[in-house]
């Protein structure tokens, strides 16, 4: 019998054969799997680390104390976190004599007044001025101190018809005038004799001297030559020369509009340079009289000005006048 007819013959056996020698080797695997299995789990057990338990975040909560301390937005307050200071009873200026008559208040020895600017709210009105020892004037309001004074009022005077600035020092009150001739020094007043002494000027109108008058030429109404020298002297007495004139600053809705003149007759200083009672002076070289700033640059150029224009409002109409400084 041929190998052939062998398997025809026998293959289910065959077959059954190899699948039970499978069967006998997976068998035996699987055992020495479990087998393996076992002996481990017999030896030592190796430790396990369990894992870190959560811990509370160890950077702090962030703070904004640094800023508060030294507080960038603001370098006048300082630290907002600052102690607070008691509370005790606050320093006060000391209170003046409630019988003092402002307007018969003393002359003040300084400091000089060269502009008063009066508003219709007291706090807002401006003078300049120029204390000892200052290179120039400047520009103060009601409660500055000016050499060691502190002012208590900017505005007219009518009992001596004349702009004044009023001081407080020590409790005293005293007053230093626009268009009134500041006070001499007291060593010189002790040497003088009293029954020698005049009396302080009334403040009342005073014609343009002679002297200053001849030297003033009338080209037109709108039109004047003036000597260099009359500038100087101008600058030099101004209280005097224009204490008739009264100065009020003229608003609109809350703008200045310029100056308004009073008190001008024709023989006084204004009168002979062509203005008139009731102009309101608006600008002069440009430079807005509305303005104390501007004001005051205006009047820091006379003495170097070759021309002056002027410009007025007269009766509601505007009015250009010339002066040509030679």
């Amino acid at each position: 019998m041929t190998f052939d007819l062998l398997i025809k013959k026998y293959f289910a056996g065959v077959v059954l054969a190899f699948v039970a020698l499978a069967a006998y080797f997976q068998a035996a695997g699987a055992t020495q799997l479990f087998g393996a299995a076992l002996a481990l789990s017999g030896s030592a057990a190796v430790p396990v680390r369990p894992p870190p338990a959560p811990t509370a975040a160890l950077r702090e909560r962030p703070s904004a104390q640094a800023i508060i301390h030294r507080n960038p937005f603001d370098s006048m307050t300082g630290p907002l976190d600052a102690e607070k200071i008691p509370e005790g009873p606050s320093p006060t200026k000391e209170a003046l004599d409630i019988n003092t008559d402002p307007l018969a208040a003393p002359a003040c020895d300084s400091p000089q007044v060269f502009i008063i600017t009066e508003s219709t709210d007291p706090l807002w009105s401006v003078a300049a001025l120029q204390a000892p020892g200052d290179p120039r004037p400047r520009m103060h309001r009601v409660g500055d101190d000016v050499a060691g004074k502190h002012i208590e009022f900017i505005g007219y005077n009518p009992r001596e018809n004349t702009p004044s600035v009023w001081f407080s020092s020590g409790g005293t009150l005293c007053q230093t005038m626009l268009f009134r001739t500041q006070p001499t020094q007291p060593a010189a007043a002790a040497a003088a004799p009293v029954a020698s002494a005049a009396p302080p000027p009334s403040g009342g109108p005073s014609p343009v001297p002679a002297d200053i008058a001849s030297k003033i030429q009338k080209v037109s109404d709108t039109e004047f030559n003036i000597d260099r020298s009359v500038v100087d002297k101008i600058l030099e007495n101004q209280a005097e020369l224009m204490k008739s004139a009264r100065i009020v600053p003229e608003t609109k809705d809350g703008k200045v509009l310029g100056i308004r003149l009073f008190g001008i007759r024709p023989d006084t200083l204004l009168g002979t340079l062509g203005l008139q009672n009731g102009d309101r002076l608006e600008a002069i070289n440009g430079f807005n009289m509305g303005s104390p700033e501007k004001a005051l640059e205006a009047y820091a150029r006379l003495r170097t000005a070759s021309k002056l224009d002027v410009n007025v409002n007269r009766r509601g109409n505007p009015v250009a006048i010339a002066f040509n400084i030679k």
